[in-house]
């Protein structure tokens, strides 16, 4: 299994960002304007990288937060607050829980990966049409390969099918994944991502979860995508008893950087991975969208590190970013 791994880990890190060529910007202005769209996101981390990689390349780069906490309201607010950033001018908008996929219907184009994920994070705002992206699979993949290079992927649980669980099982199956069995309480989002997934990936044995114990006994590896664990979200998304130390945890959550999940499954002796992999690399993938500027991925992984006093592991490994 763990050749299996190695040949399609090295393919998918041979990628760019998905399709971000599509919507280079014009680079010719020194003062950029972005920002995220979401609930409870006080505490992202987005916004710092995303500035202080633009002050490291010598411009000026404003990102603001539109929490729809602060606001009041949920997608519904989606099409007022695109609207206004682009009437002030707004380069892009990152959009996270729970809009990845209410956002679709407001949008004019979608890069591929977005078509085939059903979800965006990313929404370029150019000569007066909406570019809607994923870079969130790609930032969960980068996140991933470095970490558990030899990581068994015969049977992973996921956990979560809504805009972030497109795409993590999307990246895991890119990653080699032989079968997926993926958990939502929206029994009509799952069987919409099964489908959608087998379609993409015919020789995967991908299924919707109905006996969460059953599944957790035949695991190789854990991918939690739900809110659960966030500061606002606080708890464990599965019994802590499930759990084996035969497997991997990996999770999309990064404030905090330890969430529960991956504390309880320290304590079972599971390699883990946190969230702050993807939340750097989907960055990375965005900055390039926004800016039309390649970002420096070691440097805002270093930030990143600054800003959580996250441990070495964290660390980009030379040559894992193409």
């Amino acid at each position: 299994m763990a050749g299996k791994m190695g040949r399609v880990a090295r393919k998918a890190g041979a990628q760019a960002p998905p399709r971000l060529a599509a919507t280079k910007m014009n680079t010719s202005s020194n003062f950029i304007r972005a920002g995220l769209i979401g609930t409870g996101i006080q505490a992202s981390l987005t916004p710092a990288m995303h500035m202080a990689e633009a002050r490291s390349q010598g411009f000026s780069y404003r990102y603001d937060l539109l929490d729809l906490s602060v606001l009041g309201g949920g997608a519904e607010r989606l099409a007022g607050l695109i609207a206004q950033a682009e009437s002030e001018g707004f380069s892009g908008l990152n959009i996270t829980h729970p809009c990845k996929q209410a956002v679709i219907p407001l949008l004019d184009i979608l890069s591929d990966d977005a078509t085939a994920l059903g979800a965006v994070n990313s929404v370029v705002l150019r000569d007066g049409r909406r570019h809607g992206h994923n870079t969130d699979w790609w930032g969960f993949a980068e996140g991933f390969r470095p970490r558990l290079p030899n990581a068994e992927l015969s049977h992973v649980v996921q956990l979560g099918a809504g805009g972030a669980g497109a795409a993590t099982v999307y990246a895991i199956l890119m990653l080699g994944a032989d079968a997926v069995t993926i958990f939502d309480p929206d029994g009509a989002r799952v069987a919409a991502l099964v489908s959608a997934m087998a379609a993409r990936f015919p020789s995967a044995r991908i299924s919707a979860g109905g006996d969460l114990a059953a599944a957790m006994a035949d695991a190789s590896g854990l991918i939690h995508s739900t809110p659960t664990g966030m500061a606002n979200y606080p708890g464990l998304p599965l019994d802590a008893d499930l759990l084996q130390a035969h497997q991997w945890v990996a999770e999309i959550v990064y404030f905090p950087l330890e969430t529960a999940l991956l504390a309880a499954a320290r304590r079972r002796g599971c390699q883990v991975i946190d969230g702050g992999g993807m939340a750097v690399f989907q960055a990375v993938g965005a900055f390039r969208l926004f800016t039309g500027r390649q970002a420096d991925a070691g440097r805002m992984m270093r930030h990143f590190m600054e800003l959580t006093g996250t441990r070495a592991e964290n660390e980009i490994h030379p040559g894992s970013v193409r």
